[in-house]
């Protein structure tokens, strides 16, 4: 068995250990996010995206499972295939378990502002239909996390990525990939949070500060890659007569440096940077 395939397997099995415990909280939500500034590495236009997306998190006895998938649905300008004016469509799948070390020693680890101290692991995988590269990532992550004393919650996690991709485009040097490339494994440094502003107001988000991966697929040098992106997000469930926190409106704002590795150097300063401020609603059950 690969090591990618072992280390799929134990997440799997800790996602499954997770789902079984009584879990102590759960929220699952649907939610939907529009944006016109998306962009895509060596495409110099504006992209309008719809987000649909699929969110669950749980904490249980020794610690807290994370799931979200989005479902992304571009415009014209980020076409589906060669002579078509359809979009592309993209499924982006997240999933990170973090193991509280203190609950499983039965006494928690704190020290200054850290509540707590775990391990986290787990993968991203994506497939996309586009006229440039087809992404099919597939990603391994594993590290330590920091859990810090805040309202709400702020974690931060070094980990180290194990990524690989298998593009296939119409156009060279895309075109001339063959089989699955590894990248070289290189660490992130991760923080996502959730702060409760007042009574009805939420800032939520994460950021992931990415080391360089080597060379990609066409033998070009691949850059350190920065993605930020939180949301001030608005309760209007009591309005609605409906339980707290049950639908939330709210504005989004995604900054992507250096996108998937890509550079200024190597996509020609087109589509390797974004900024992209959206419009977000959720619904929570």
């Amino acid at each position: 068995m690969t090591l990618t395939r072992r280390l799929a397997l134990i997440s799997l099995i800790f996602a499954t250990c997770g789902s079984a415990a009584a879990a102590d909280w759960s929220d699952t939500a649907v939610s939907w996010r529009y944006g016109t500034r998306f962009r895509e590495p060596f495409n110099d236009r504006d992209i309008h995206k719809h987000v649909l997306a699929l969110t669950h998190a749980s904490g249980y006895t020794y610690g807290t499972n994370y799931f979200n998938v989005d479902f992304l649905q571009s415009d014209e300008n980020d076409p589906a295939s060669l002579g078509q004016t359809e979009g592309a469509q993209e499924a982006y799948v997240v999933y990170r378990h973090t193991l509280d070390i203190g609950k499983l020693r039965g006494k928690d680890i704190t020290f200054g502002a850290v509540r707590g101290v775990g391990l986290t692991f787990g993968f991203d995988w994506n497939t996309k239909n586009d006229v440039g590269y087809n992404s099919r990532k597939r990603m391994l992550v594993a590290g330590p996390t920091l859990m810090w004393n805040v309202p709400g919650f702020f974690n931060s996690s070094l980990l180290l990525i194990h990524e690989s991709n298998a593009p296939s485009g119409a156009f060279p040097p895309i075109s001339e990939v063959r089989g699955r490339y590894t990248y070289r494994t290189h660490p992130m440094l991760s923080a996502s949070w959730a702060i409760p502003a007042g009574e009805r107001w939420s800032w939520e988000g994460y950021i992931n500060v990415i080391a360089a991966k080597g060379r990609d697929e066409t033998g070009n040098p691949t850059g350190p890659e920065t993605n930020l992106d939180m949301t001030l997000m608005y309760d209007l469930g009591p309005q609605l007569g409906a339980k707290k926190n049950t639908f939330r409106v709210g504005a989004e704002y995604q900054f992507w440096n250096n996108k998937f590795g890509n550079t200024s150097a190597t996509t020609g300063g087109r589509g390797q940077r974004a900024s992209t401020p959206m419009i977000r609603a959720e619904y929570h059950f």
